[in-house]
């Protein structure tokens, strides 16, 4: 479970999801460079898990919606939490990581 949670698309989809349902093509879009595949696949594991909720209409084309299941809106709140603050570190983080200054010799 937890491999499949943070994973890079595991993370963005429990963000994303915290909004409100959401169809597949609305997910595709919003988790900007995630290929149809890896979206399935992990919205299949999160929804083995427990965590997310599919809805489907038997309509055709299809209808699929998404959401998270209570158990999926608790993590995803401590995950949007932990993105929120790696958020508000990054500029201080980014600075840590530049090599100091060169000082100059005085002669």
């Amino acid at each position: 479970m937890l491999k499949d949670v943070t994973s890079p698309w595991g993370i963005l989809l429990l963000i994303v999801l915290m909004g409100e349902v959401r169809r597949f093509s609305e997910l595709r879009r919003m988790v900007g460079g995630v290929s149809e595949k890896m979206l399935s696949q992990t919205l299949k594991r999160l929804e083995a898990h427990g965590l997310v909720h599919r809805k489907s209409y038997g309509t055709v084309p299809p209808h699929v919606e998404y959401s998270l299941t209570p158990r999926g809106r608790i993590l995803g709140e401590r995950v949007e939490a932990l993105a929120d603050c790696i958020d508000t570190m990054l500029p201080d983080s980014l600075d840590a990581r530049r090599p100091p200054l060169a000082q100059t010799r005085l002669s």
